[in-house]
């Protein structure tokens, strides 16, 4: 079969590999120059590697792209960064059960309610009775008011923003259930396997359009791809067609489809994701913490990820890197700011956590996706999108489809694999 591919992020990579090894005729399109989705990365003249846009890495359960990385040939690292939590004013290490039950801010009796708790979530094997659960309602009388007001509802908070009373208990445990001590990386960066990818992809027949961006899809005997690339506008055909992208762009591009199917997205919601990158010439975090979750509801920063204390600044000409990461609304004024705004927004937090940063500073960059979270509600399955779509020779594969977990490339090559299948299957 002769099968359209549109989005070169994991999802339509993973399952442009897995067609393209069965001996279909596989094409992607991707508006971006370059494969990876919110994933893809960048590099500076200096550097040997690139950095992601926006900050990514794998557990070491990932079987999914580990076995992926591991198919085509790709080296992946193992390390074990330290992961902390910054509570009124001070940051503690919180990445063990032992560092939880050091945590001086409780006494040893909240303590150990609270690990109870979580450990009770994490290894809990059946996540559907909890998607009825509401979080922000459980986790106060599980826990206990004052653990959870001071470290869970501020990082709901800061997080989901208006929706953080809304969230299912079940996104929780998809979040503490696949967490590991050791985290994952592909050498040379998300973009360099990225690549490797798209070149598996093309030895087997596959071929990959970059910067050709999707006027229309419209089903009929075939489905009809309309693109502009290079300037022009294209039209090709296609027996099969798999759209990776958000469910908001399907239903701007697709219209065809029946407004009944149109209504059953309009409780779907998704947050952008912000990340401002700082450049250092010295580590902004002293601890060598690689992820530091932001416990104040009063702080302008969700997240502090310094990459460098997860990966050797060796990479990247010995400059320490620091994502800022946030996640808006598309129409908040936060998300809306330029690099200098938020930086001026953000100075006096992170100058609490390293007052001198500004004297290290080499510059600064900032990185924005639209649709990189999805907002998981109590009985989130009830309303994901079916992979099979109203237009007969259409797919959907996108991240709000791979619940119960959360976003992340490992679902990604997951979901690209079951779309794949899917297509096969239809097809033997």
């Amino acid at each position: 079969m002769k099968i359209a591919i549109i989005g070169a992020g994991f999802t339509g990579l993973s399952a442009a590999y897995q067609l393209s090894k069965q001996g279909h005729k596989v094409t992607i399109f991707e508006k971006d120059p370059g494969p990876g989705g919110l994933a893809i990365g960048f590099q500076e003249k200096a550097w040997d590697w690139t950095f992601e846009k926006h900050y990514h890495h794998w557990f070491t359960n990932d079987k999914f792209i580990l076995g992926l990385a591991k198919e085509i040939g790709h080296k992946v690292l193992i390390k074990r960064p330290n992961s902390s939590i910054y509570v009124d004013g001070s940051i503690f290490k919180f990445d063990s059960p032992q560092e939880v039950l050091r945590f001086p801010k409780l006494s040893l009796s909240e303590r150990i309610r609270m690990a109870a708790v979580v450990g009770a979530i994490r290894y809990n094997p059946l996540w559907k009775p909890l998607e009825k659960i509401n979080a922000s309602t459980f986790l106060p009388k599980a826990m206990g008011e004052k653990a959870y007001k001071m470290i869970w509802e501020p990082q709901f908070i800061n997080k989901f923003g208006k929706s953080a009373n809304d969230v299912s208990l079940a996104w929780l445990w998809a979040r503490i259930a696949k967490r590991t001590p050791s985290l994952a990386y592909p050498e040379g960066g998300f973009l360099a396997f990225a690549n490797h990818l798209v070149k598996a992809i093309e030895e087997k027949g596959g071929k990959v359009v970059f910067n050709a961006e999707i006027i229309e899809v419209k089903d009929d005997k075939q489905v009809t791809i309309t693109y502009t690339s290079k300037n022009k506008k294209r039209s090709e055909s296609f027996d099969k067609s798999i759209f990776t992208l958000s469910s908001f762009l399907f239903l701007k591009m697709a219209p065809q489809l029946p407004e009944s199917y149109k209504k059953k997205f309009q409780r779907l919601k998704n947050l952008g994701a912000t990340n401002l990158v700082l450049r250092l010439k010295q580590p902004f975090l002293k601890n060598n913490t690689y992820w530091l979750s932001i416990c104040d509801t009063l702080a302008p920063v969700m997240v502090i990820a310094e990459h460098t204390n997860f990966m050797d600044k060796k990479h990247y000409n010995n400059e320490h890197l620091v994502y800022l990461g946030n996640y808006y609304e598309t129409d908040n004024p936060r998300y809306l700011m330029t690099k200098e705004e938020k930086l001026k927004l953000f100075d006096p937090f992170l100058k609490k956590i390293n007052p001198n940063y500004k004297k290290y500073l080499i510059g600064t960059e900032l990185f924005q996706a639209p649709f990189a979270q999805p907002v998981i509600p109590t009985n989130y399955s009830k309303m994901i999108p079916a992979m099979k779509t109203p237009l007969k020779h259409v797919y959907l594969a996108n991240m709000q489809q791979v619940y119960p977990w959360d976003r992340g490339t490992n679902y990604a090559v997951e979901l690209g694999q079951k779309v794949a299948a899917l297509i096969q299957g239809e097809n033997s």
